[in-house]
């Protein structure tokens, strides 16, 4: 009987207690905003308030100007907020999308990333609970370095990493990637995998484990 209402217990402080979901990406051709919206759509479902937001764009004009999707994906993008520093405080959780460069954050990432130290010097990224997703244009381009290089990066904020591991099915029709949802793009732009799943998986795996540790702390 105990157990029993525990359980009731539980599940009835669940119910009430929101969790405040930031997804952060960077894309330069869509993709990443489209794991964005994926991973948000899951959340929402999780009880989440979702915050989708861009980092800046660093480029030169010229270089985008260069490239007609990437000119054009920003133009179809221009009315997404750009994440400040004040998101980040807001959130309970973090889920980041990112492009791979040469097996690393592309820069325009790591550039927002290396403005938080004054929040990490307050205290105010512990235990934010973190998650992320990576694309390239191959399968061997990099997704695994990509995730855990962001990870690196969490591990000095203090932050709770929560990577989908293989807890569903849908992590293995996206590709297998145990450290965050990784996707490959065609010559066409397009994704590849039937990722949608498990973007939406992860999302609300993030969702729960940021909800657990927000009840937990707010009951000692």
């Amino acid at each position: 009987m105990g157990i029993l209402n525990w359980f009731k217990k539980e599940n009835s402080t669940v119910t009430t207690t929101k969790v405040k979901l930031a997804v952060i990406y960077y894309s330069s051709n869509g993709t990443n905003y489209q794991l964005a919206q994926w991973a948000a759509e899951g959340a929402r479902e999780a009880g989440a308030d979702v915050k989708i937001l861009k980092v800046p764009e660093t480029a030169p004009q010229s270089v985008v100007d260069g490239q007609p999707s990437w000119k054009a994906h920003l133009e179809a993008t221009k009315n997404v907020p750009t994440a400040m520093i004040e998101d980040l405080e807001w959130a309970d959780a973090i889920i980041f999308s990112m492009p791979t460069r040469f097996g690393n954050l592309p820069a325009q990432l790591k550039q927002f990333l290396d403005t938080t130290g004054g929040l990490w010097a307050q205290g105010k990224t512990v235990n934010k609970v973190v998650s992320a997703m990576t694309s390239a244009t191959n399968p061997n381009a990099g997704q695994e370095q990509t995730i855990l290089q962001l990870y690196t990066s969490m591990y000095h904020w203090g932050a709770i990493i929560a990577a989908p591991g293989f807890t569903d099915q849908s992590v293995f029709t996206a590709g297998g990637n145990p450290y965050g949802t990784s996707v490959t793009v065609g010559q066409d732009g397009k994704i590849k995998e039937d990722a949608r799943g498990a973007a939406a998986h992860q999302a609300k795996r993030t969702v729960s484990i940021a909800k657990a540790l927000k009840i937990g702390f707010e009951q000692q």
